[in-house]
């Protein structure tokens, strides 16, 4: 009988649960937060409530720590109807916090005092979930990295980590669209400088109107700009230009993961990234595969998305069709519900790892004038895939591409000259402004397209460009995993790139007579890096060395009819940072000179594109 009454009560209770309406939310706005070294971060804290009434009651938080303005997370504030206490802060130095903005260099103890605080207040539950894409997914990593008490889950979206790897530098490159995210959101919008003096705004408005200059314009020097009214910004921008070498600075990095795996909490984390988003590789072969050795309740998903993309159902002129997208809102509640309120709601249950498999459409031109690429979700129980075939592509003379590998033939050279790069065309980029467009796009130029200086061609159709392609395919062909080209090449100079771009080339047809080739991956390696990411060293002219181009990782079904290509090149622009050819120290030279640069294929020299290759049916 005591059963039968703990049982009808436990009922009466879910009952009154489920009958209770939504919460109303009430916002206190800029709290100010102690930091251990005194400094306050301003905070929003949206609470549950009742007829303009705080419920006086405990409720499990959702946080996002950001450098873009608390007041725009106010989005998260549709969690408090359904009994969550909502927590927005800015970051150090950012906005109506105090101290002085470094990128992500504060957010480990930051992170860990703001949880320790939440945790000590009378509406908390003692359990913190963290949301956030971009930057606050970088926060919320840097938070794990803390071992943050009460942090009980994550959802880290697109979030920056392992920098000086891959995102910010990449195998010894700059990544440009960082200098326009300086330029522009950091220093225009958010800065204490801009915010409190107008003039000082005024001038870094204008600043910002002409990043493209700028970035022509390289290298950067301290004092030449408007940049310098901000100085921590310029400081910390100069910097990471000039620091190719992986060295502590980089490992330290706030959001850092693999080199901070056994201080990460082990706490459920779900990963979202895109295959063309800047963080994809990042995300899923660094973070996820380092995370889910060693820690409980990792999962991955992986959609067709840019940057902060996931509610589309397109990438540039590409489109997937209406399942590729997903509601961000709805996606982390039912991980908060989970692990947050114990709702037995089965998302742990799910496979661990969901994939977009992207292919297999029609390639008809949609009614927005996209190439419709298609595809379908996939759920995987790891990532990367075991059953992935690794397939060598090798070079050969007259452009082939093939599995065959090569036989004797005198390598391939191009004249590099980085007064005239290689015009960037879509890829994996975020924060780009006016710079360049992102996603999959036809790798044709554009007459207004600054890039391209008027020129209206294919990008196949350059000489500083070296195109390897299949012939038709004779059957579909999918390609799920880690993208790596393996490369012999020598330079007459002493430092140079060389880069690596997978494309798919769509056969021509009534919507597009021309065809379409569009972008998969791309990557670069600064050959001063040939020997280690942690210590330059130059080339020596004429001696072939070999360099492993990853690229990030995808999943496309190459279609029968279409061809596998790689080009390789030695500039992506503004992707990456041009290189001088020079040798003198990163974003310090003086000089520029062309380079003679050539690839070899030949038994010696294999030089080969290695794609990870899923059976038919598997």
């Amino acid at each position: 009988m005591p059963a039968m009454i703990a049982l009808l009560l436990a009922l009466s209770l879910f009952v009154d649960a489920q009958a209770q309406p939504p919460f109303d939310a009430i916002v206190v706005k800029d709290v100010m937060v102690p930091m251990r070294d005194g400094i306050r971060l301003a905070t929003d804290i949206y609470r549950p409530a009742r007829e303009g009434v705080a419920v006086d009651d405990k409720f499990p938080v959702i946080m996002e720590r950001t450098p873009y303005d608390k007041a725009r997370s106010d989005w998260l504030a549709a969690f408090v109807k359904d009994g969550y206490v909502v927590v927005a802060q800015d970051t150090r130095g950012r906005f109506h916090s105090e101290g002085r903005w470094r990128f992500l260099a504060d957010d480990v103890n930051d992170g860990f005092d703001t949880a320790k605080w939440l945790g000590g207040q009378s509406w908390c539950s003692c359990k913190i979930g963290t949301i956030g894409g971009s930057y606050p997914g970088g926060t919320q990593h840097a938070l794990a990295i803390s071992g943050a008490p009460f942090l009980a889950a994550m959802v880290p979206i697109d979030a920056v980590a392992n920098a000086g790897y891959y995102g910010l530098r990449h195998n010894g490159a700059f990544e440009l669209r960082f200098f326009n995210w300086i330029f522009t959101f950091g220093a225009r919008d958010g800065s204490h400088e801009a915010l409190s003096n107008p003039r000082t705004k005024q001038a870094l408005e204008e600043m910002s109107q002409h990043v493209n200059d700028y970035v022509k314009g390289l290298p950067l020097r301290a004092g030449t700009t408007p940049l310098k009214l901000v100085p921590d910004y310029e400081t910390w921008l100069i910097r990471a230009m000039n620091t190719g070498d992986l060295n502590d600075d980089w490992k330290n990095f706030g959001a850092s993961v693999v080199d901070h795996v056994p201080e990460y909490k082990d706490i459920p984390v779900y990963h979202v990234g895109g295959w063309y988003d800047s963080w994809a590789g990042p995300t899923a072969n660094m973070t996820f595969v380092a995370l889910a050795k060693t820690k409980h309740n990792q999962r991955l998903i992986m959609g067709p998305w840019t940057h902060g993309g996931a509610e589309n159902t397109y990438s540039g002129e590409a489109e997937f069709g209406p399942e590729a997208q997903i509601k961000y809102f709805d996606f982390a509640k039912r991980w908060f519900d989970r692990w947050l309120k114990g709702i037995s709601n089965g998302v742990d249950k799910e496979a661990p790892v969901r994939l977009f498999v992207m292919g297999g459409g029609d390639a008809h031109k949609t009614a927005e004038g996209r190439l419709f690429v298609g595809g379908h979700w996939r759920d995987e129980r790891q990532w990367p895939l075991t059953r992935a075939i690794p397939t060598n592509y090798y070079f050969g003379a007259d452009g082939t591409l093939s599995t065959r590998p090569p036989q004797s033939s005198e390598p391939d050279s191009f004249l590099f000259d980085p007064r005239h790069p290689v015009p960037t065309l879509g890829g994996n980029i975020s924060s780009s402004g006016t710079l360049t467009g992102n996603g999959a796009l036809d790798q044709r130029c554009r007459a207004d397209y600054w890039p391209c200086e008027g020129d209206t061609r294919p990008l196949s159709a350059r000489d500083d460009i070296l195109v390897f392609q299949t012939p038709p395919l004779d059957h579909d062909l999918e390609a799920t995993g880690r993208l790596n080209v393996k490369l012999w090449a020598s330079s007459s100079a002493p430092d140079t790139d060389f880069t690596a771009k997978l494309i798919d080339v769509y056969p021509p047809n009534d919507d597009f007579p021309a065809g379409v080739d569009l972008n998969v991956a791309d990557s670069i390696v600064r050959a001063r890096y040939h020997n280690s990411l942690e210590k330059s060293e130059l080339m020596k002219p004429g001696q072939v060395y070999q360099f492993t181009i990853e690229m990030y990782p995808t999943s496309l079904v190459f279609k029968r009819g279409h061809r596998i290509r790689v080009d390789i090149s030695s500039s992506n622009f503004p992707r990456f940072d041009v290189n001088p050819n020079t040798g003198e120290p990163l974003n310090q030279n003086r000089r520029w000179t062309t380079a003679t640069n050539a690839v070899y294929h030949d038994p010696q020299h294999p030089s080969h594109l290695e794609l990870p290759i899923i059976a038919a049916g598997k």
